[in-house]
């Protein structure tokens, strides 16, 4: 692998920004300064003039090849990660998710070998999708013995994935003496649940009723519920997709009271609002934005932006678990319980939040390397090689084009998904070269790993 000296281009870190070259030597950042070309005669040079150096990104939130009653997710560890990679996103964690019943070790090894196909670097939030008399034991183990350090539950689909809030609260009080972190899907189920029936009962089935039965306040009443029950348990909690004002005030005063919590929320909620449920549309039309939690109103995108900008969210994630229309979304045409819920987005996070937040005011160029990078390492517990432009770090970097201006479209996208809920949305700037692990994996449109 030669190396690879980037030159004249601005470094951005989440706390500081530069002037400088870079070298990258055996994947990883080997100098960082003003660098004289003469002195590396092996390197490949390129020149990042009027061009900005990012960390590469890091999505702490995806879903590839997850099973349901409608198939798998339609984006698989080489597809998705190669979309991540064509973003300008170099690493990104998954999640197992054991069936109900089965251990979480032997899940965890076959989620791992699934996983192993990825072009990137990828980690594992262990899930908890049930409870018996051995959860706490194996909890235990998967810490001890397998090094796992995050967890995740979730309060909605108590039917098949979820659990409920004394179940929680003891999952907590097992993870809390490890330091580890759970992060918690924050639906309140019951409230989905009842009405769900209640709308199908009365003949209700139309794509438009999922965002009815899922309502903010069964975000609201999850999320205060969870920030009761860190605080009693000292466990230290991430709750994920924030899509609600209401949610994202509580989680602000949480912060200010010492709750040990952190939060993310995901491009779909910053960029789409609620018109996309319009009940006078056809059932197919609302079908690929059918996702838990639904996207929201104006007032409640407006109040996440500013969540952004004042330290209440960590990160921003996608949440990326795509299905095709034909064959899987439209499985639900008669019934929008039977709807699978989920979108694609990796490789949109970095366009879209540059061009709609660093662009706009609503947040700066190094917040946006906090939100899309640095956090998240720090987080889950590898800050001390990812997320920042150092010497020693992985080399995984993006060179990013400030100027490029495209529209997003399901013609030209990575992901493998027959739509794309953000198609015709204008961007500017892109990824033009992304490094992974050292290697150029993305150079002007063209991905250059095998895959």
């Amino acid at each position: 692998m030669n190396p690879i000296l980037i030159t004249n281009g601005t470094l951005i870190n989440s706390d500081f920004t530069q002037e400088a070259d870079l070298l990258i030597e055996d994947s990883k950042i080997a100098e960082i300064g003003k660098l004289n070309t003469d002195q590396y005669p092996s390197a490949e040079i390129i020149d990042a003039s009027g061009k900005y150096i990012f960390p590469g990104g890091i999505d702490p939130h995806v879903h590839l090849d997850l099973p349901t009653p409608a198939g798998n997710s339609s984006d698989d560890f080489v597809s998705g990660s190669r979309a991540a990679i064509a973003g300008g996103t170099t690493s990104f964690i998954d999640f197992v998710t054991p069936r109900r019943g089965q251990s979480l070790i032997e899940a965890f090894y076959e989620r791992k070998a699934q996983a192993a196909t990825s072009l990137c670097d990828f980690g594992l939030h262990m899930g908890i999708s049930g409870w018996n008399t051995d959860t706490i034991a194996q909890v235990e183990s998967s810490i001890e013995n397998e090094g796992i350090t995050s967890f995740k539950a979730y309060l909605a689909y108590r039917e098949t994935i979820g659990i409920d809030y004394s179940q929680l609260e003891k999952l907590m009080r097992c993870i809390a003496p490890h330091e580890k972190i759970l992060l918690v899907h924050c639906e309140d189920g019951e409230i989905i649940t009842q009405l769900q029936q209640s709308f199908l009962k009365d003949g209700h089935t139309h794509a438009s009723y999922h965002v009815r039965s899922h309502p903010p306040e069964a975000e609201i009443r999850a999320v205060d519920k969870v920030i009761e029950l860190a605080a009693i348990t000292n466990c230290p909690v991430y709750i994920v997709h924030v899509s609600t004002a209401g949610a994202a005030e509580s989680i602000r005063q949480a912060k200010k009271s010492g709750v040990k919590i952190f939060a993310e929320t995901c491009t779909q909620y910053l960029l789409l609002n609620d018109s996309v449920y319009d009940a006078s549309l056809p059932n197919k039309k609302l079908l690929p934005y059918i996702i838990s939690p639904p996207i929201r109103s104006r007032y409640n995108q407006e109040a996440l932006w500013q969540g952004l900008s004042d330290g209440t969210f960590d990160t921003v994630a996608t949440d990326h678990c795509p299905f095709n229309l034909h064959g899987q979304k439209d499985r639900g045409i008669n019934d929008f319980t039977k709807i699978p819920n989920g979108a694609g987005g990796i490789e949109h996070r970095l366009v879209l939040l540059y061009t709609y937040g660093v662009l706009t005011g609503k947040i700066t160029l190094n917040q946006f390397v906090s939100l899309t990078s640095t956090r998240a390492a720090e987080i889950f517990g590898f800050g001390n090689r990812k997320g920042k432009l150092q010497i020693g770090f992985d080399a995984d970097i993006v060179i990013w084009d400030p100027d490029a201006k495209g529209i997003i479209s399901v013609n030209n996208h990575f992901q493998h998904c027959d739509t794309d809920i953000y198609e015709g949305i204008a961007t500017q700037g892109k990824a033009e070269v992304v490094i992974v692990n050292g290697s150029i994996g993305f150079r002007n449109g063209i991905l250059k790993m095998i895959c």
